[in-house]
């Protein structure tokens, strides 16, 4: 696995690009907006969110009351959307009405965040108190708290990101600054861990292997930590392939994932549509590039970090972390 990573780090140096056009082909592959409907938000200096559906974007909401970033978001059956912006999590309804909001507390940050059922939501709180956190959105209580380790407890930004739980029940985490993939259950007790510097993502896939995300790029590990499938900038070598955040692994076996683009080191924090790398590629398992997103104009989606697939029936509330429920 060391070998690998040391491969695909230098495969992403290689082909990164400083200047000019962000490498693509003339002709993207897939139909554009019309290839999924889809939920899309991204970390940007504005928050904002967007349903597209039938290639069009069908609803949008624009946080202009929030601080930070959004970093993760999730919209349930019911069209409820959970947001993590950085420096807090809520609940927006289809009617752009906020359901719940809860501040991170200062010197902390909140990155990720999704629905345990209709009433709670699971998040965690990077700072100098690191932990895992489930909030009751109809009482407003805080039902439970877990400490986590961290490996630097004055550098908040960089310990966590993305989240998610797992069919068993457990709290798949990216630990950013501890370099790797961890489990934790419903006591904290931690029962899995994986090496990956530059992680951003972790997913666990209905075959009980895992997808991770970050920097290196897209590697799937099974629970020994073999890798059995991956992909790195080297094999996609007609696109500008850095800032890889989030995968996932699609019904039909392909992976989709996202680039960010960077538009906190512009001074202008604005980024040239026409410079701008394609927001997501989604790749066959021979790792054939079959849609490619580059929304910049007309419309503009911005930075991408998630894109949550709607063009199939789904209830991703119907999740637990132990016995909650």
């Amino acid at each position: 696995m060391k070998a690998l990573l040391h491969v695909i780090a230098a495969a992403a140096m290689s082909l990164c690009s400083t200047a000019g056009a962000a490498r693509m082909p003339d002709v993207l592959p897939g139909k554009g907006l019309a290839q999924h409907d889809f939920l899309y938000t991204g970390q940007a200096h504005t928050r904002d969110v967007y349903i597209v559906r039938g290639g069009k974007v069908v609803w949008e909401f624009h946080d202009e009351k929030a601080r930070g970033e959004i970093s993760d978001a999730v919209m349930a059956s019911d069209g409820r959307i959970v947001l993590a912006h950085q420096f807090g999590v809520k609940v927006i309804d289809q009617a752009r009405k906020t359901r719940w909001a809860l501040d991170a507390e200062p010197e902390h940050e909140i990155h990720t965040a999704q629905f345990i059922g209709r009433e709670r939501v699971i998040f965690l709180q990077s700072g100098p108190r690191p932990r895992i956190m489930v909030a009751n959105i109809n009482s407003g209580r805080i039902e439970r708290e877990i400490a986590i380790p961290a490996g630097d407890l004055a550098k908040t930004h960089g310990q966590v990101r993305h989240a998610r739980l797992t069919p068993a029940g457990t709290y798949l985490v990216a630990q950013m600054d501890l370099a790797r993939a961890a489990e934790f259950d419903e006591r904290g007790n931690i029962v899995w861990t994986h090496p990956f510097p530059g992680i951003w993502s972790a997913e666990r896939l209905a075959n009980g292997n895992t997808l991770l995300c970050g920097k290196p790029g897209v590697v799937e590990i099974d629970p020994a930590g073999k890798t059995v499938w991956h992909l790195t900038p080297a094999d996609i070598p007609e696109y500008e392939s850095r800032n890889r955040q989030i995968a996932q692994r699609l019904p039909n076996g392909n992976t989709l994932f996202n680039h960010w683009e960077n538009e906190w080191d512009r001074p202008s924090k604005k980024i040239d549509p026409d410079k701008a790398m394609v927001q997501a590629l989604e790749v066959t398992p021979s790792k054939k590039v079959v849609w490619a997103l580059h929304a910049w104009k007309s419309p503009n989606l911005g930075p991408s970090t998630i894109v949550q697939l709607l063009d199939r029936p789904q209830r991703l509330e119907d999740v637990h972390f132990g016995a909650i429920r």
